[in-house]
């Protein structure tokens, strides 16, 4: 599988570099899923940033699915399966109720489809969510979500928005699991192919 993993998407030019270097087909052939939960005029003003940064890249072909909708129907296959940040124990339970959570790890088994995270959407690629909630920036479980089980397209969970004096939450929450935690800057990202890693900044 591969998966870039980002805490604040493009945000600098050596993530924009690297992910272009990594696109299965030219900019203007890729085809892109957008999946986001927008709910009021802020988040959808998040997607739209979204879709205009890649529009300026040159990529055309570009699906915009909203997580609010009762259900996703799509079957297109994508090079490129883009997940926005939110809150993160919303966004899975939607991506559940949708049943677009399947349609994305089907899509992955494939290895050729890029799965690409923004915060939440990072942090959903792991084994678990729980580092959402953690520490002082965290997201709240406002709708009490009690299976915390992540896509599992990684054994790695992300702590996004990462700076320097958040060093010891992080390891306080490194103590009490038993996977990998990488955490990430707001200019950071983590590629992940196979078994194989690689910090982007």
């Amino acid at each position: 599988m591969k998966l870039l993993l980002t805490s604040a998407g493009l945000s600098n030019k050596k993530i924009t570099d690297f992910f272009i270097s990594k696109l299965p087909k030219n900019l203007n052939k890729c085809s892109f899923l957008i999946v986001a939960y927008v709910q009021d005029e802020e988040e959808q003003s998040y997607v739209d940033y979204s879709k205009k940064e890649l529009a300026d890249l040159g990529i055309k072909d570009i699906t915009y699915f909203n997580l609010k909708e009762n259900e996703f129907k799509g079957s297109k296959k994508y090079d490129v399966i883009y997940v926005c940040g939110g809150n993160t124990f919303s966004i899975l339970n939607r991506m559940r109720i949708t049943g677009i959570i399947d349609f994305i790890k089907n899509s992955m088994k494939d290895n050729k489809t890029l799965y690409f995270g923004i915060s939440a959407g990072s942090i959903i690629a792991g084994p678990n969510i729980e580092v959402a909630s953690w520490g002082s920036i965290g997201d709240t479980n406002d709708i009490s979500l009690k299976d915390l089980t992540g896509l599992n397209l990684t054994n790695i969970s992300i702590f996004p928005h990462f700076e320097d004096y958040l060093e010891g939450e992080v390891d306080e929450f490194r103590k009490k699991v038993d996977y990998p935690v990488v955490e990430l800057k707001d200019d950071e990202a983590l590629f992940i192919e196979g078994v194989k890693n690689k910090i982007i900044k």
